[in-house]
């Protein structure tokens, strides 16, 4: 077997205006880094749109229909200051709903060893029926709720390790006891949740925050102390990674002083869960990430630690 990328061109038509953090050049940043030489057996996949029906796994149909027709014949239109639509936006976020799902299928299926979805726009923030965050549909949320509700897991696993708190994640899973959900993120920072008081509503949420201008050391040892064991506790059947590279050091939306290596180092321990509990099952999906050389050597550390470890 070897680690699957799911992507697919239309990823790169969600465009956002000029000077928007959230832009096409990201994902021609983790396109460059993983067509090198030493990303050559990454087993490439397209992104397949997601149905309908997908998205209401996590949202009401309110919400999809509002998306839809919120789509602009030509230019960009805000959905809040932060959230923008161009006419590719909606086929994009399919694409990137659809491609976590696929690697879902894959993994479970065993024609993947784990997989990494390179698509966006991100979804980690978007909530029931609000779009926010840069983020359209709650992407990780509905792979979840696949794998438990049309694949026959009972237990799934979510690590997000942006640097902003997966309040979407949190929303849409809130009384989820099937899934557990563990964050890490820089406190305070947008959006402003995110308090280890937050627990959901069978205690199945784990928030960590963290202080403005910390370290991977520090991140390191909440993630020892802290997440680990929960994980190793929750047994998954399935991990699944909200995988967020914007606590990189010069990332410009957050004071996080992480490097690459804390990336592949969050990475291992994760596919140590993995391989302890679900034969190795895990799926990863880019969220956040602004700094365009620190996304890709973060990615590149992060998509090669999955390849050693799905050999």
């Amino acid at each position: 077997m070897s680690t699957a990328f799911l992507t697919h061109p239309d990823c790169l038509r969600h465009e956002t205006p000029e000077g928007h953090p959230e832009r096409v050049a990201r994902l021609q940043a983790v396109l460059r880094v993983l067509g090198r030489p030493e990303f050559a057996t990454l087993r490439h996949v397209a992104a397949p749109k997601a149905q309908e029906q997908d998205l209401l796994l996590v949202h009401p149909p309110e919400h999809v229909a509002a998306i839809r027709m919120a789509r602009p014949e030509s230019g960009q239109v805000p959905l809040d200051a932060d959230t923008w639509m161009s006419p590719g936006s909606w086929a994009a976020a399919l694409r990137a709903v659809g491609g976590a799902i696929h690697a879902v299928d894959l993994v479970l299926a065993g024609e993947a060893a784990n997989a990494f979805v390179g698509c966006r726009p991100p979804g980690h923030h978007a909530e029931k029926t609000t779009p926010m965050g840069f983020c359209l549909f709650g992407t990780v949320a509905i792979a979840a709720m696949h794998a438990l509700e049309r694949r026959g897991l009972s237990r799934v696993a979510i690590m997000d390790f942006d640097v902003h708190h997966g309040n979407g994640t949190q929303d849409l899973l809130w009384d989820e006891e099937r899934v557990l959900f563990a964050s890490t993120h820089q406190r305070p920072l947008f959006p402003g949740t995110g308090a280890q008081t937050e627990r959901g509503a069978h205690g199945q949420i784990l928030n960590v925050p963290l202080p403005p201008g910390s370290d991977g050391a520090l991140f390191r040892k909440h993630m020892e102390d802290l997440v680990l064991p929960a994980l190793d506790g929750f047994r998954p059947e399935l991990v699944l990674v909200s995988a967020g590279f914007d606590a990189h050091r010069d990332d410009p939306l957050a004071t996080l002083n992480w490097e690459a290596e804390d990336f592949a180092w969050v990475t291992e321990r994760l596919c140590d869960i993995a391989d302890a509990h679900c034969g190795g099952r895990l799926v990863s999906s880019l969220e956040g990430g602004y700094d365009l050389e620190g996304l890709a050597a973060s990615v590149a550390a992060h998509v090669g630690v999955l390849m050693e470890r799905g050999q």
